[in-house]
């Protein structure tokens, strides 16, 4: 690039960046070195990356948004420091963004699931690792440390045996909500417990009585990848009299209780991106596949799938004894040390599979999720 064309670009209001299908969700990856050192201009480039606000219409037509939370999301991805790299072995760090749609909000507290899946391909792509570094193996793993939950987070995935480079290609699987089949990217949330709060259960207890003025609610506030309030749907259908979850009335009652949540975890309630909040029920009778049924909220609107760090929350709450999750999983899993316990999941998208391990201490060890990603465009984004 010449002088002459990065002052325009700089006149322009553009930023080097990728898009990226990350599971069931889209992003724009960022290198911070490419951002203002000064971070408080980084929200005016997100927004305008984003297409926010977009108070009248929510369609984030004048940016790479989609109009609904699992589109409107940014990373930001630079080297580990040589601390980092020699202390921990980390790779790469990486601060997750969700970006507001109709509003100006942005929102560090928590962490995405499916995007972290591309993390690594992303840092490799941009030459900020070296695939040449584990000989003798088809797959690469990068250890990434995520500065929003202040967790280590590992993707594994194949790479070209010429180029180096990751293969995203291949017809190893497939996940519920996206078409076809691709490479399969291993997503492991290491000691996930306490993201946000530094523990698994903040409040105390598997499970606790959340008052509102429709009556009081049974919920499990668990702490596992990303803040979770988990509410027995049955409770909630009786409560609105309806089934319908996109019906107003229940819209309504589910965001008390996320609030009502937040506070008993020790946290902002008026942060919608998180806790968030899902409904949960046993699966449905002639149902074999799934062990737990979910619908998830993110950012107050019904997700289409699951975001998986509410995913990976619940593969862990439903092996914790006492918890709501434990209650109503059907084929129960009994703690066994270092054996990983699989939970299928029945969202709206279909079956999700997730993981978790114990220490013999009972502690979550990891959490772990089969992802799959595609790049989508480099280049140069208008804000």
């Amino acid at each position: 690039m010449t002088s002459a064309t990065s002052k325009v670009l700089r006149a322009a209001r553009t930023i080097p960046a990728t898009f990226l299908r990350g599971g069931t969700s889209k992003g724009i990856f960022l290198q911070q070195s490419h951002l203002p050192r000064d971070k408080t201009k980084w929200d005016e480039i997100f927004l305008g990356l984003m297409g926010s606000p977009d108070p009248e219409y929510g369609r984030q037509l004048n940016g790479m948004g989609g109009g609904v939370s699992s589109l409107s999301k940014i990373c930001v991805v630079q080297p580990a420091s040589s601390n980092q790299r020699e202390m921990l072995g980390i790779d790469v760090e990486y601060t997750f963004v969700q970006v507001g749609i109709r509003d100006s909000s942005i929102d560090y507290s928590g962490n995405c699931g499916n995007l972290s899946s591309m993390i690594g391909v992303f840092a490799l792509d941009e030459g900020m690792v070296d695939a040449t570094s584990q000989s003798g193996n088809n797959h690469y793993t990068v250890r990434a440390f995520n500065t929003n939950t202040e967790k280590i987070v590992n993707t594994t995935f194949p790479i070209h045996p010429d180029t180096g480079m990751a293969d995203l290609t291949r017809p190893e699987t497939r996940i519920a909500g996206v078409s076809g089949e691709a490479s399969q990217i291993q997503l492991d949330f290491h000691r996930p417990s306490g993201a946000r709060t530094g523990k698994l259960l903040p409040s105390g207890a598997p499970i606790v009585e959340l008052e509102t003025t429709e009556g009081t609610f049974r919920a499990s506030l668990v702490d596992a990848t990303n803040p979770t309030v988990f509410v027995d749907r049955l409770e909630i259908v009786k409560a609105s009299k309806t089934e319908d979850s996109s019906d107003e009335k229940q819209l309504r009652l589910l965001e008390v209780l996320r609030r009502e949540g937040a506070v008993r975890m020790g946290l902002d309630p008026t942060a919608q991106a998180q806790p968030k909040i899902a409904m949960l029920s046993s699966p449905k009778v002639g149902d074999d596949e799934a062990d737990i049924q979910i619908l998830a909220l993110s950012m107050g609107v019904l997700h289409k799938a699951v975001p998986m760090t509410v995913g990976l929350c619940l593969g862990v709450a439903a092996n914790t004894q006492g918890t709501l999750p434990y209650s109503l999983l059907r084929r129960r899993s009994v703690l066994n040390t270092g054996e990983p316990k699989l939970v299928k999941l029945r969202h709206p998208g279909g079956i999700v599979e997730v993981g978790a391990t114990f220490d013999s201490q009972g502690e979550v060890e990891c959490a772990s999720v089969i992802r799959t990603g595609r790049r989508l465009m480099k280049g140069h984004a208008w804000y």
